[in-house]
């Protein structure tokens, strides 16, 4: 059966995308089709995780080509849980989209384009997930990020347009340096199936053997956002509309650390680079959270946690281990959900304040009680508050630094207790200032005296006028730069004040998704067991090896 199921996920998106763009005048019947195509692929995915657990690895050859020259379509525990999380994820994002689309039209986000551009993104996904070589990998990659150069530039304004050339110039450079290590691959080994590069890959020379695998790294950290190569995401993900953003922070960057864990674990298992990439996950882990704590916009606070818990990630398969892998796979559905609701979150925080600047924001709690708690329940798993899903990834991950024992490891694990910690500061800032302040309050004074000495001379001479004008000016200029925005704005008349009434399609969304952030929590031995069982297999390579050598 699952050979039967297994190239669904790829298939039906892409058939529902050329159905959809059909149908581009038909924006209704457009949206049911979306939503009701990544349901039956979330159906199929669940289908194929309950197979995969029951009995194993089992690869598909696309067409009945032999392997290696046909497309191998691998399913394996790993592969179909990252495939239900990511069809999950993307399937609230999508009724999201929709009653967004619904509530403000399509000029923000023009249906005919965004419905078929999101299921392709989705298409991709599922085939990088999938891909049994490296160059079927290269090529999901490239349909994901084709798909999303057109979801993050939706609108055309400049700010997008400027965060999308940043994104679509880095995106480029990473994929050359993975086209490039492909080439170099095949050269030494003459094979890019990755079942067969688990054994010729040990007869290639040491030295040979350490750039391949350092080229791969690099192409994957990019992706992945692994600090140093991980500049790029702040600037660009808070640009986008808000499902674009939260589908792009759920998945995209989990996409690139999926290609990590095969690598370690299928590839390269003598963990030659194992300390570079713990000097690299502490790097993430520090750089990450500074800068969430530095900022002053939602949207960029969580571009910020996001980068820094790539971190965790990059620690738990940095360990080699049994617990480590394990921690790192329960910790990255995790982290998949609660961060996509998040981003879900920001954008009907902008909805009702008008802002996502928790400067300027205030009073949404009690001006929306329940938006309050749709921020609070992630914000609070986010920081790994216990017992919930995101304390139970972090403490596997310690523990697992723990008994490992190297020195990096234990330094890494209290740079991890560290980050928690000043992720707790991040997301109780935001509570603090924009949900616990009563919309009237002014703003604290250190911020008043930074707008007051914003106000200073310009071209030598004070402005004349009313004191309270020129603050009320430099004030605009500072909120101006703190969300990236065009130019200043106009001040509002009642600051904090929410705008409308936030439409059901969008709440409803929203909470469903932060219901399985709490369902994750209830749900944990089950899945920490499955995440067991997954980081097993990854270590032992012989199911994955087994599964495709079946199809020779």
């Amino acid at each position: 059966m699952i050979r039967v199921l297994a190239p669904l996920p790829v298939v039906l998106p892409l058939l529902g995308a050329a159905v959809s763009l059909l149908l581009s005048r038909h924006t209704r019947t457009q949206r049911v089709l979306s939503v009701a195509v990544l349901a039956a692929v979330l159906g199929v995915s669940v289908t194929l995780l309950v197979l995969a657990d029951r009995s194993g690895a089992v690869a598909v050859a696309v067409g009945d080509w032999p392997v290696p020259q046909a497309i191998s379509l691998v399913v394996d525990r790993l592969s179909a849980l990252m495939l239900v999380v990511a069809h999950t994820v993307g399937l609230g994002v999508l009724l999201f989209a929709v009653g967004q689309g619904a509530a403000d039209g399509s000029e923000q986000a023009p249906v005919s384009i965004f419905h078929p551009t999101f299921l392709v993104l989705m298409a991709g996904v599922g085939f990088a997930f999938l891909s049994g070589d490296l160059f079927n990998l290269y090529v999901g990659f490239e349909v994901l990020l084709t798909a999303s150069y057109v979801l993050i530039t939706l609108g055309g304004s400049a700010p997008r347009v400027r965060g999308g050339i940043t994104y679509v110039v880095v995106s480029l450079v990473g994929s050359l340096l993975f086209l490039a290590a492909i080439g170099l691959v095949y050269a030494a080994t003459g094979t890019v199936d990755m079942a067969d590069l688990s054994v010729r890959l040990a007869e290639v020379p040491e030295g040979t053997r350490t750039l391949l695998h350092a080229l791969l790294l690099i192409a994957f950290g990019i992706k992945a956002a692994v600090f140093p190569l991980s500049a790029w995401l702040p600037d660009s993900y808070p640009t986008a509309p808000a499902p674009v953003t939260a589908v792009f922070a759920g998945l995209l960057t989990k996409v690139g650390v999926y290609a990590i864990v095969r690598t370690q674990t299928l590839l390269f298992p003598d963990g030659a680079l194992d300390t570079l990439l713990m000097a690299a996950a502490l790097a993430t882990l520090v750089v990450g959270i500074l800068g969430a704590v530095a900022q002053t916009d939602l949207r960029r606070i969580l571009s910020f946690t996001l980068v820094s818990h790539i971190g965790y990630l990059v620690f738990g398969i940095a360990l080699g281990s049994v617990a480590g892998l394990t921690a790192a796979v329960f910790y990255v559905v995790h982290h998949i959900v609660v961060q996509t609701t998040l981003f879900l979150v920001a954008g009907l925080v902008e909805r009702t304040g008008g802002s996502t600047s928790i400067r300027r924001l205030g009073g949404l709690a009690a001006a929306s009680p329940l938006l309050a708690v749709l921020y609070l329940l992630p914000a609070l798993n986010l920081a790994g508050i216990p017992p919930l899903s995101g304390f139970l990834g972090k403490l596997g991950l310690l523990q697992a630094g723990v008994a490992d024992g190297r020195p990096l490891a234990l330094v890494l694990v209290g740079a991890g207790l560290v980050t928690s910690l000043l992720t707790l500061l991040a997301v109780a800032r935001v509570w603090t200032r924009a949900f616990w302040r009563p919309r009237a309050q002014e703003p604290g004074a250190d911020t008043a005296a930074a707008a007051a000495a914003d106000a200073g001379p310009r071209g030598g001479a004070r402005p004349s006028g009313n004191g309270a004008a020129r603050l009320s000016a430099a004030w605009q200029r500072q909120v101006a730069v703190a969300t990236a925005s065009e130019g200043p704005e106009e001040p509002d008349e009642h600051p904090g004040e929410p705008a409308e009434r936030l439409p059901r399609v969008l709440v409803g969304a929203t909470a469903a998704l932060v219901a399985l952030t709490v369902a994750l929590t209830a749900l944990a031995g089950p899945l920490y067991g499955l995440a067991g069982r997954a980081a097993t297999d990854l270590l032992d390579r012989g199911p994955y090896r087994t599964a495709v050598e079946g199809e020779r």
